[in-house]
Order: C-alpha cells, then sequence, then structure tokens
C-alpha cells in the first residue's frame, strides 16, 4: 500500500480566465441545473462572475496541490452572516474529496469574516452534497420554497456548527 499525501485545497481569488473554465463544465443530470451560461453571455449579461466586481468581492476558486482548479465557492455577505455558495468540478464530484474541499472554503469563510455565522442553501433533492455538508459540520436549521430559474423549488438552509469529531 502506497503512502498518499492528504489532499489539500488551496482558496484563491477568481481570475477571468478561472471563470470562463468554469463556464465550460457540463454537470450530468441531474446536476446540470448547476452548469453557467456560456462565458461570453455571462460576462455581457454580468451576471455573478460575469461581474468582474462582483467576482473580485465575492467569488474564489479552489486549487488542488497541482494547481489544478476543482472548483469555486461564493461568500455572499448577509448580516452577520457568510452565505457561501459553491461548485465542485464535475469530474471530482463524488471522489470522496467534498469534506476536504468544503473544509478549505469554510476556513476561507472565516477568514474573512470570523465572527460571521456560515451557512448555506441546498436542494431538498441533492442527497449528495447534504451528505457532505453534515459530514461538514453543517446542520440543517430550515427548510423553504425559494425561486429558481425553474420555478418554485424546495431548499435546506445549512448552518456550520463546527468540525465534526
Amino acid at each position: 500500500m502506497k503512502n498518499e499525501a492528504p489532499l489539500t485545497f488551496r482558496v484563491v481569488p477568481m481570475q477571468e480566465e478561472h471563470a470562463e473554465l468554469i463556464c465550460s463544465w457540463n454537470y450530468d443530470p441531474p446536476y446540470n441545473i448547476y452548469s453557467w451560461l456560456p462565458w461570453e453571455q455571462m460576462k455581457a449579461l454580468e451576471v455573478e462572475f460575469g461581474d468582474a466586481q462582483l467576482r473580485q468581492e465575492q467569488y474564489a476558486v479552489i486549487l488542488d496541490q497541482h494547481d489544478q482548479v476543482c472548483g469555486f465557492a461564493q461568500y455572499f455577505p448577509l448580516q452577520n452572516v457568510t452565505r457561501i455558495g459553491l461548485g465542485m468540478h464535475p469530474e471530482q464530484c463524488g471522489q470522496g474529496r467534498g469534506t476536504t474541499f468544503v473544509a478549505a472554503i469554510v476556513q476561507e469563510a472565516i477568514r474573512r469574516n470570523p465572527s460571521n455565522e456560515i451557512d448555506l442553501e441546498v436542494l431538498t433533492w441533492n442527497h449528495r452534497a447534504i451528505q457532505v455538508y453534515l459530514k461538514s459540520g453543517f446542520a440543517i436549521q430550515d427548510t423553504y420554497e425559494r425561486q429558481t430559474p425553474n420555478g418554485l423549488k424546495p431548499f435546506h438552509c445549512m448552518v456550520y456548527e463546527g468540525p465534526r469529531e
């Protein structure tokens, strides 16, 4: 059995080339709802990380130990709360790296605003993500419907309570 170094992730500011790369990712159904518009359209509409100022203020990419982009995070500021949004590269999903990935994102949220509560929203059918969030120290605090591009959908709001022992 070979000794492998533990997987580590680094959170760095999202650059335009990262944003363009993320727009090229294609998720298999039912996760394809997480795919982004084409980059040129995101940029033209100035939506999400297509808006240079929003990208600088709220978005980051997560790099592995080889400096490959493994995912992204958004740190959305609310009053006394940092709401995180995140996405993992489709080829990385389901590979057992989720808790390490989420831990890196949470640590950056704490670094940015140490006194803020940290939460996230997840569609109630996304059991794979919910399991990762639970293992990462989040707990379901609320369930509600929220508007999406495909109409009202049920979401859990999960709040970070700390690492699981």
